[in-house]
């Protein structure tokens, strides 16, 4: 019965999120619109990475190489003659799945401190290539993608060049991505991978292949961060090696720790705290990373669990309490 109860008030509550989304764009400037679509991409960014930091208990550092091959896929798919968006981020997303299945299976034969530096080490990789491969990525330059073909669907057309328009794109691509990642951690093999975080030594005892758990994890997370790669390319109309640089994914890590690992929406949460801290702060002043650092500080020390995570703990044990 509790657990029934806690799946309908999940459905509530995803049903909820997904309706102020919804209507948002009829409040909000153009302006806004346009920050609420990229916090929809960076909060499902967050959340594949989550998938490895949360429930597998692995720190990588090379989130944004998957991240940026989807967005360069994709456009250089769309720059050489197609002219589906939906084929282009087909090929985007498996570009992704491909390069997570070759880096993840030399990666997830480590732990810990390892796993964390060999993706850092491949994202490095990866960022050298985009930004040494002119002929293929235009180099520093990154590519430039004047114009997006428009969306079929049931045999309408639609343009998503409009900011409204991307931003429902973005929406309803982003909230299938959430998800299928929803459907995966609920899953047995969401289980699995729970079980590998915190004990995998009773999994390898009861038979199961930790390493191919992990693999498939990394899977998944690389080919989520590519579907946010190819709807980042798709909204900025480029694709630069600043999408694959190191630094790019520390961006996931910190929303992560901003709203919480422990709880679902914690890194959506923190990514829409990231981007609003980010446009006001930065009407102010342009070091705002310093007043970013400021914030984790504090947040890191008392609320361990994330800014989410916490209040979601608090009304638990209230509710507990009474």
């Amino acid at each position: 019965m509790p657990e029934s109860n806690d799946i309908r008030r999940n459905i509530l509550l995803s049903v909820s999120i997904f309706t102020i989304l919804a209507l948002s764009p009829l409040f909000l400037s153009i302006y806004w619109t346009m920050i609420l679509t990229e916090i929809l991409i960076m909060g499902l960014f967050a959340m594949s990475f989550n998938l490895l930091f949360g429930y597998s208990g692995l720190l990588s550092f090379g989130q944004a190489g998957f991240f940026g091959l989807g967005a360069y896929a994709a456009t250089l798919s769309i720059l050489h003659g197609v002219k589906s968006v939906w084929l282009a981020m087909v090929i985007g997303l498996g570009v992704s799945a491909l390069g997570a299945l070759l880096i993840g299976f030399l990666c997830v034969r480590r732990d810990e401190i390892f796993f964390a530096m060999l993706t850092l080490g491949f994202g490095m990789m990866i960022y050298t290539v985009a930004h040494n491969w002119r002929e293929l990525t235009g180099g520093s330059d990154g590519l430039s993608l004047f114009l997006v073909p428009p969306v079929h669907v049931f045999g309408f057309e639609f343009s998503i060049e409009p900011p409204v328009a991307m931003y429902y794109f973005t929406l309803c691509i982003a909230s299938l991505g959430v998800f299928i990642l929803w459907r995966v951690i609920q899953s047995p093999f969401g289980l699995m991978l729970k079980a590998s975080r915190e004990n995998k030594d009773r999994l390898y005892f009861v038979g199961a292949n930790v390493q191919t758990i992990r693999l498939f994890a990394f899977v998944i997370s690389g080919t989520l961060a590519g579907l946010s790669g190819v709807l980042f390319s798709l909204f900025n109309h480029m694709a630069a090696p600043s999408f694959v640089h190191w630094s790019f994914s520390a961006r996931p890590v910190l929303m992560t720790i901003l709203g919480g690992c422990e709880i679902f929406f914690g890194p959506a949460c923190g990514a829409a705290i990231f981007f609003v801290l980010e446009q006001l702060v930065t009407t102010v002043t342009e070091n705002w990373m310093i007043v970013l650092g400021a914030i984790l500080i504090p947040v890191v020390i008392f609320t361990p669990k994330g800014i989410l995570g916490t209040i979601v703990s608090w009304f638990s044990n209230k509710r507990v309490a009474r």
